[in-house]
């Protein structure tokens, strides 16, 4: 994480974790397949994160909507960001990566408009979520706790407001 994807090596890694390089190369092969674990476990996490928010979410107009806005409520530590910048870093050129947040994007979008519920509103809630969270996970803008909160109420309020057209 202090060194960021493009200063990550198999020989900080295994400095880091206390093990031989050999044993980080038999278990991820290259730096590239390091980048890929630790970036599916974060993914791996996030989606677990976001299950328990749309099950906490059950009484709302719009579950798995509102159960990633309440998710988003949790400020991005310096972990989260240092993720996010080594996804961003790892993106142009791995395919695999690549694939794997297509997947979770599809996912996401899937969820979102299998409730069946103002499917438009729904989507344009979300797309302005996405914004709101990959900037502040790219760290791009860092606001104030109670603007978070405020940005985060009116990313639903475009849900109930907005006119569902046909």
């Amino acid at each position: 994480m202090r060194l960021g994807a493009a200063g990550v090596s198999i020989d900080a890694v295994a400095r880091e974790a206390g093990i031989s390089k050999a044993r980080v190369v038999y278990t991820h092969k290259s730096k590239s397949a390091l980048l890929e674990a630790l970036i599916d476990r974060r993914v791996k996490a996030e989606k677990e994160r976001t299950r328990e928010a749309v099950e906490s979410s059950r009484d709302t107009p719009h579950p798995e909507l509102f159960g990633r806005i309440a998710a988003a409520a949790e400020i991005p530590g310096n972990e989260d960001r240092a993720v996010m910048l080594a996804i961003s870093a790892s993106l142009s050129s791995e395919e695999k990566l690549q694939g794997l947040m297509r997947d979770w994007t599809r996912e996401d979008l899937m969820a979102i408009e299998s409730d069946g519920r103002r499917p438009r509103a729904a989507l344009m809630a979300y797309l302005a979520l996405t914004g709101f969270y990959c900037i502040e996970h790219f760290d791009f803008h860092r606001w104030e706790e109670a603007e978070r909160l405020r940005i985060l109420d009116d990313i639903r309020t475009i849900f109930t407001s907005f006119p569902e057209t046909s």
